[in-house]
Formats: structure tokens, sequence, C-alpha cells
């Protein structure tokens, strides 16, 4: 059960006062809003509480800057970014092998994992990727190296972690990953660096999907076991990277300012540009987060810049980051429009980007779909709003995400204005399903 809101003494009154002086009647500013007239009413007489996202609609209406969202109860608003905050980074919770955690591999003694680990592979594909030194004389053009099947093999389960509830890859990943730091042991000096790597992508993967599994502690142990086979292999940044990652965590949490704070030091000119790019998207989600418009727009367009200097520069390895958005900083702009309170903005870009997202990938389409009927919802469409979610909720029970549950919840709040509409009600049994599987 959720506490009862609790109306602003201060938010009311200020609202009306702001309407009144940009010469807006109560009915134009609803529309505007896409609220009800009587709805508007009761929050500015102060008999109902007004959410987040109608105190950011407000105050791009209005011009108020923010001002209309500050005086919401503490409780309520969103916390804004701290420009002069210190970065420094917490302390990482200990490593997967040092405690226990969801998929854990603490409580699998090592030749269990390495058996796994072999025969889990497609069609035993370990039995031909001996090392070179093991390998007959003459077969190393036919046969694939560990390396190449474990790279295959990677990005066979991240197309499966599209469709796929997350706890049941965890396993495999854990396997996988403690398969490859074993292999890189018994390796020579160069494939053992090229091991540790590919091992440091199967445990950042790991901790992406524990995120999604509603795991936050495991998902930042393996990120940080991600940081210790890289830099083991040889690849000082992903620990920068990895801040990207631990900065999801907290903008999903809402704490707009650690968000904001984790990725400044992954923007360092020094590192790659995709990497510089990713933090800098994250970073503008933090900005929306706060309403902070024009620092928002500004790591927007560096984010474009960066991502579109790293696609001329893949060298081979499993990228970073979404591989099944065809422009990731424009999606995320639609996402961070809406944040900033212009639903209807968001709504065109999803318009156009959402169709651009391949059939096959499943958790994206629910995850950004959802995003895309708030838009239209907030922007005062349910009917199509519903229309857009209908086909995306029956996926969601399957795939078992926690950021995806989250999308479902905003989407519900936003609709329940909306619960005279016929397509509203048609939807809830939809909606309730999605929630409580």
């Amino acid at each position: 059960m959720h506490a009862p809101e609790t109306p602003s003494d201060e938010f009311g009154p200020e609202l009306r006062r702001r309407r009144i002086a940009a010469g807006l009647t109560l009915t134009r500013l609803a529309e505007l809003l896409s609220y009800s007239k009587g709805h508007l009413s009761k929050i500015e007489r102060g008999h109902k509480a007004p959410p987040p996202e109608f105190a950011r609609r407000c105050d791009v209406q209005l011009a108020a800057a923010g001002e209309l969202e500050r005086l919401l109860p503490t409780g309520r608003r969103r916390p804004p970014a701290d420009p002069h905050a210190p970065a420094g980074p917490r302390q990482d919770p200990p490593l997967p092998h040092q405690r226990g955690g969801t998929c854990s591999p603490g409580g699998l003694g090592r030749r269990q994992l390495l058996a796994a680990g072999a025969t889990s592979l497609l069609g035993g594909g370990l039995a031909t990727a001996l090392p070179a030194a093991a390998a007959p004389a003459g077969a190393a053009d036919q046969e694939s190296t560990p390396v190449e099947v474990f790279r295959t093999h990677f990005d066979q389960i991240r197309r499966l972690g599209q469709n796929s509830d997350p706890g049941t890859l965890l396993p495999l990943l854990t396997v996988q990953t403690h398969t490859l730091r074993e292999l890189a042991v018994q390796a020579d000096p160069v494939n053992r660096g090229r091991l540790l790597v590919l091992a440091a992508r199967y445990a950042e993967y790991a901790g992406w999907m524990a995120q999604e599994a509603g795991d936050d502690p495991s998902a930042l142990r393996w990120t940080a076991q991600a940081v210790e086979l890289a830099e083991g292999g040889g690849d000082h940044d992903l620990a920068s990277y990895a801040l990207v990652r631990r900065a999801l965590i907290t903008f999903y949490a809402g704490d707009a300012d650690r968000t904001v704070q984790l990725v400044r030091p992954a923007q360092d000119g020094r590192l790659p540009p995709r990497i510089r790019g990713l933090a800098a998207q994250r970073e503008a989600q933090g900005h929306a987060l706060a309403g902070n418009r024009e620092a928002c727009l500004r790591s927007l367009d560096r984010a474009r810049r960066l991502l579109a200097a790293a696609a001329d520069q893949d060298g081979g390895a499993p990228v970073l980051g979404t591989t099944t958005l065809a422009d990731p900083a424009a999606v995320v702009t639609g996402w961070c429009l809406h944040d900033l309170g212009h639903p209807r903005r968001a709504a065109e870009v999803f318009d156009q980007e959402y169709p651009r997202i391949p059939a096959h990938a499943v958790r994206s389409r629910a995850r950004y779909g959802l995003r895309h009927a708030l838009a239209h919802a907030a922007d005062g469409e349910p009917e199509h709003a519903c229309a857009l979610a209908a086909d995306l909720l029956p996926l969601v029970p399957a795939l078992r995400s926690a950021t995806i549950r989250a999308g479902v919840r905003q989407l519900a709040r936003e609709l329940q204005r909306f619960r005279s509409s016929r397509s509203v009600q048609d939807l809830q049994p939809a909606l309730a399903r999605a929630l409580h599987p």
C-alpha cells in the first residue's frame, strides 16, 4: 500500500499565480498540460497532490525554470543535481566469488564450473577449441580458438537475453565467466589477455542481467568483477564503463545527483569514444531527471558526436552497451524529453525511432515501446497509448525485467487520470498481469 498523497500548501497558489501572470485560463492551461480542468482546479485549490510529472510539465508551460517542482514536498520531488558535489566513487560491494548473491558462483566447485562450461557450448564447440600446443599439426586453420568459440557464444547469449528471463541466463554466464578465467591460467600470455578481456565482457553482461532480475547488489558485484578481469587482461578502460553501468542503477533509483556524478570521470578525453558517448548519454538522463534542460541537451549533443565517431572505430571486440538501437542517442533524447516535461516532442522522437528496433530484440522493444506509449499518454492521447501498450504488455511477464516493470508502473500511473476512457479500462487486466504475473 502506498502512503496517501499530501497536497502541497504552496504549490497550488503558486501555480495559480503563475498561470494568471501568463494570461492563461484554467481551461487553456489544462489543454496545454493534457489534464482535465477539474483535476487542475483541485490542484490549484490544494485539494489534490500534484505528481512530479505534472509539476515538471507546469514548469515547462509556464517557463518556471523548475521553481514549481521545488515546491513539492521533499519526498515527492526529484533530487536536483549538484554540480559541485564530489565525484569520487563509492566503495564497491564484495566480488561474486567473495559473497553470495544472484547466481553467485561461490557455491560451485571449480570442476563443476569447467564441466558445465564445456558442455554448455553449442555443439560441444570447446572440444575443437584446443590450445595451440595441444592441437594436431596443421589443424590450426580448420579449428576455432577458445576466444573465437566463446566470442560467438557470447553474441548468442546476448541475443537470447532479448527474449529470456534473466534469471535463467545468470547460471550460464557464471559458468562461462569462470571457465574463461581458468582457460586463461593455462594459456600463453597473448591468449591469456584475450581470454580475460572476454571473461570481463561476460561478467559485465551478467551484471546487467542481475539488474534486470531486480538484484542491484549482485549487479554491482558482477560489474566489479568485470573490472578486475579486464585489468588482468590489459583492458584498463572497462573500469570507466563500469561507472556508466553503476549510474544506470542510480538512475532507475531516481537519484539524479549520483547519476551525474558517477559518469563524469568516464568522459576523460583519453578514453575510447564509445565509453565517453555512453557516459554522456547517462549524464543527459541524470540531468533530465533533475530538470536541468540545458545541461541535458549539451550532454546529448556530445553523446551523439562520440557515438558516431565510435561507429567508425569498431575493433571487432563485443560492443559495450546496447546493440539493438539504430540510433541510441536519438532514443535517449526521446526518453530525456519526456522527463524534461516535453511529452509531445518525446512522442515524435519515439514515433520515428521505435519502428527501427529489430523484431527479435523483444526486451528492447518492450522497454522503449512502453516509453513510447507513456509519451503519448502524457501528451493526452490515452487511446493511442493503450493501442501501443496492448501488444507489449503480454511480453512483460516472460521477460521478468525489473526495469521494464518500472516502466509499466509509470504508464499505469499516467493512465489513471484517463480512467473513464474505455481504452484505459480495457487495458487494466493486461496491466495487472504485467505487474503481478
